[in-house]
This record gives C-alpha cells, structure tokens and sequence, in this order.
C-alpha cells in the first residue's frame, strides 16, 4: 500500500466511517445522558446549554487579545444583568433592559440576518469547497450535504450535542492541523522544516510584484493590497468588527451565559475569565493551522511535483488550500482522520450558529407572543427556526460566491454590522447619559445604512464597476470607499448619532442605570474573582500576539 498516496484510498475511508460512527455514538450518549438527568426537555437548555463558560473558537484574525475583554471587562457586566433580571439572558435582553424594547428586537434581527449572511452561507461554502478539492464531490453536493447533517444534528442535540462535538474536533483538529503545518514545510524544504519554512517566506514574498503577502500592514499605495487594506486602517477595522464577534455576538457569549442562574457570582466570572484566557492561547492556534498551511501551499504550487496547483488571483483555488494539503500532504489514513475532525468541526460550528438563531427567535419573539406553552413546544419552534435559517443561508449563497473570495466577502460583510453593535454597546454600558432612544436610533440606523451599503456592493461589485449616471456620481463617495474606511467612519456617524439623539430625548430610567452600576459588594466579588494566574495568563496571550505582530508587521 502506498502511504504517500496523493488520494484519499480505502483505508482514509475506513477510518473516516468508523470515525464518524463513534462521533455520533460518543454525541448520542452525552445527549441521552444529559436528557436523563433533566428527566424531559428543557427548552433552556436545548438553546444554552446547562453549566458550560467556555467560548467557541475564532476563525480568522489574530484577536486572542480581544477575547480577553470579553473576559475581564464584559464578562462582569453581563453577569450583573443576570443578577438583576435572575435568568440567563440573550444580547437582545440586554438592549432591552438598557435601551428599549424595540432595540432588542431589532438586535435579533439584525443577528439572525447576520448568521444567514455570514455564518451558515459561509461555513457551508467552506465545507463545499473542501469536500470538491479532497474527495472530488462537486461543490454544491457537499455544501448542501453539510448543512442537511448539521439540521439533523441541531435539531435532536441542541446546545449539548454542539458542546459535545466541539470537544472532540478540538484535538482532532488541532493535531491533524500541525501535522499539515509541519509536513507542508518539510516537503518544502526537502527534508528540513527550516528550510521549509525559509523558502515559504521567500516564495510569498516574492508574490504581488515583489510587495509579498507575508506583512500584516500595506502601507505602499503601489502595493497590489494596498487598495483593499490601506495601511494601518486595517488593524481599527478589524478590531471594531473583533469587538462585536467576541464582546457582543450571541453565538460567542451565549457560551459564557450558558450559566445556572444564582451561583454565586465570583465562581461565574472566575470561571468565564479563565475559559477566555484558555480561548485567547487556542485563538493564536488558527494562523498556524490554516494561514500559514495556506502560504506553505502557495509556495508549494510553484514547486514541480507537488501535486498542489494554485493561482492567487483565483479565488477558489485559494479557498481550498487546506484540502489540497490534507490530499497531497498527510500519508494515507491520517487523511481520514483530519477529515473526521474538520467535518465536525464545520458541523459543530454550523449547529452553533443554527441554535443561536434558535435562541433569538425562541426567547426574543416567540415566547413573549405565546406566553404559557410547553417547554417541549418552545423546543419544536426553535427547531423550526432552525429550519427557514437553513433555507434562507442556501438562498444566499449564490449572491455571496459572486463577490470576491471567501475572507474578503466574510470581513466586508461583517463591517456592515459591527459599527452599530459596538456603538450601542459601548456607549450603553460606560455612559449612563445615552437615552434609550439614542441606543434604538443607533442600532436601527447603522444597521439600515450597512444594508444600503451592501445593496450597492451586490450592484457594483464591491465598488469595483463602472457604474454611469448621475446618480452613482453624486453617491460615489458611499459605494467606492474602501470598506475598512467606510466601517471606521459608519461607527463614529453613530457615535455621534447617538450622542445627538440623546440630548432631545428622556434620560434612561434609574432602574436602566442602576443596571450598569456596580454595588461595593459587586466590586469586592470582582476582585475576588482573579488572582495572579490570571494576570499571568493574560500578560502571556497579549505577549505571543504581539511577537506575531512584530514578526510579520
């Protein structure tokens, strides 16, 4: 048997079924275990999950950092309106509380619109795309394949089930990843990860006319990337649209509020914070599993008998670097094996982000319109919530493949949204001056101005086509802004939105601002709730990602 083979053979079959079999067995079990102990369905915890504070894993960017304000700064906030409300709560709930009832609807609409564009579309075109480029399965078969499963799962594991399959890709996953890493670069040096890696950095930085795709600042304006990241623009941009994922995102935080109500409150934040810490080391984790794999792939394309071709202009071949390394990379078996941990890893993310929008639409809408039902029947409406997100994410995908590669579309995406979610946050929780109204004409209004924004995307491709007319010249400066910019400017228009609307409008209620005020005994529980390991933890995690930075600035 060749071990070396460039093809997924019958023993990464093997492993791959048998892998599978006891995925599902080992999710089945914890499921029916749990169910047990709650003797029936609690529709609670099929949207939350019961007694679980770690926060899921990032994707993209380098943002350890930023989980950690969620963590030492957030964390205690949302903590404190648990307190005061006594139940676990949903974003919306929050806004609710602070601002009006109408902003915390709309914050689930703007969220469950969020997850169709940018989660469930997404993850199903990255599981199409590997599924085409390692097994040959044309694309649409295999996305639509991933999203059919992930339905399943969701809707008979809830929250529980997606903790449970979370758990097991980590390690599958992580392992599987640094395999590829380690040897990509050896291939790549003959031998030598060293060298591997010397003739990596060479290679991309040969590319783009000399100007590489190794730094994480375009600074040249003659750089081919200068247009799309200008500068140092980029670091605000991904920091704002950084604040919303990881501050603000109910997929991210429902994590941490997956709480029992009543449990004293410096075990709450003691154990949150240091889930954040742990998840800021394994956010670090992703540049070395797929970025890196990504630019050892580019490097190995222009390598004779690789066996990987890629174009960086194309941005399909792009897309699915990760699958050309797991097939032309990995020996025999172990491709079956990293495969077993990026399904279900999309899977666990895509379930994820399914019992979110389940989450919203049952506790948010739903229930306060049918108040008294059965705990079974708010299970079955969020299991159909789950149902048109499906739909509605397929109908979308078609639009989203025509608009650029998959990172470029994801980031443009979600620089829409987050301006006004930081905004309304922020101000909400450190200004006891904004006025519930300012929060609803500032989530309202920045979010209708993000949508007029990503209609004109749609029409001009991103800004890219000619567009003729009065109409498109006078409104230039809207749909031809580089979207970073435009991002950074929507969240100080809200700003100052906000703070206008609240100099016309009632000041929030004592019991609003009562809710962002900590007591002295809230404090002392504060402090109690860290110590110096926690310190020490988060010195650490800030440290590695500034010594990225430094290395590829």
């Amino acid at each position: 048997m060749n071990w070396n083979s460039n093809e997924f053979i019958w023993l990464d079959w093997v492993i791959l079924a048998i892998g599978l079999v006891g995925v599902v067995a080992t999710v089945w079990y914890a499921i029916w275990k749990d169910k047990k102990a709650q003797q029936g369905e609690d529709s609670s915890a099929y949207l939350f999950g019961k007694g679980e504070p770690w926060v899921g894993m990032a994707h993209w960017e380098m943002q350890g950092w930023m989980i950690l304000i969620l963590g030492w700064l957030f964390v205690p906030f949302y903590q404190l309106l648990i307190n005061k409300m006594g139940k676990i709560i949903t974003m919306p709930d929050f806004l609710k509380f602070r601002y009006t009832q109408r902003t915390g609807s709309w914050l689930s609409i703007i969220t469950l619109v969020a997850y169709v564009l940018t989660k469930v579309s997404v993850t199903a075109f990255t599981g199409g795309i590997f599924f085409k480029y390692l097994l040959g399965i044309p694309f649409w078969y295999g996305a639509i394949g991933l999203i059919a499963i992930t339905a399943v799962f969701t809707v008979f594991g809830g929250m529980k089930g997606v903790m449970t399959l979370s758990s097991i890709q980590t390690p599958i996953l992580i392992i599987g990843s640094f395999l590829v890493l380690f040897l990509g670069l050896s291939a790549l040096g003959d031998g030598s990860i060293i060298q591997g890696w010397t003739n990596m950095m060479a290679a991309c930085n040969a590319a783009h006319e000399g100007f590489g795709t190794t730094h994480m600042f375009h600074t040249d304006p003659g750089d081919p990337m200068y247009p799309q990241f200008p500068g140092y623009v980029v670091f605000l941009g991904a920091s704002i649209i950084g604040f919303w994922y990881w501050c603000t995102d109910q997929h991210i935080v429902q994590r941490v509020l997956g709480q029992v109500p009543g449990e004293d409150n410096k075990v709450v934040m003691a154990r949150a914070r240091r889930g954040t810490i742990a998840a800021g080391f394994f956010k670090i984790l992703p540049c070395f599993m797929f970025l890196i794999p990504g630019m050892i792939a580019y490097a190995l394309s222009l390598k004779t008998g690789s066996g990987i071709e890629m174009d960086i202009t194309n941005h399909e071949s792009t897309d699915g670097a990760f699958a050309m390394m797991v097939k032309n990379i990995l020996p025999a078996g172990v491709k079956g094996i990293v495969t077993i941990g990026f399904v279900c890893a999309l899977v666990a993310s895509l379930a994820a982000f399914f019992n979110s929008c389940a989450t919203l639409f049952t506790e948010d809408f739903y229930k306060p319109m049918k108040k008294g039902m059965s705990e079974s029947h708010y299970v079955f409406v969020g299991r159909m919530a789950t149902v048109v997100v499906v739909l509605l994410g397929l109908a979308w995908m078609p639009i989203m493949m025509n608009m650029g590669n998959l990172y470029s579309y994801l980031q443009d995406i979600q620089s829409l949204i987050a301006p006004a979610m930081v905004a309304v946050f922020t101000l909400g929780i450190f200004s006891k001056k904004i006025t519930p109204k300012a929060g609803e004409w500032g989530l309202i209004g920045g979010f209708l101005i993000g949508m007029v924004r990503l209609i004109t995307n749609v029409v001009t491709d991103s800004g890219k086509a000619a567009m003729d007319g009065a109409f498109w010249d006078a409104t230039s400066w809207f749909w031809q802004t580089n979207w970073l910019i435009f991002e950074c400017w929507l969240l100080v228009v809200i700003i100052i939105l906000m703070v206008v609307v609240s100099c016309f409008t009632p000041a929030p209620s004592k019991e609003q601002v009562d809710a962002i005020t900590f007591t002295p005994e809230f404090k002392k529980s504060i402090r109690e709730s860290w110590g110096l390991w926690d310190i020490v933890g988060t010195l650490v995690v800030v440290g590695l990602v500034s010594c990225f930075y430094a290395y590829f600035w």
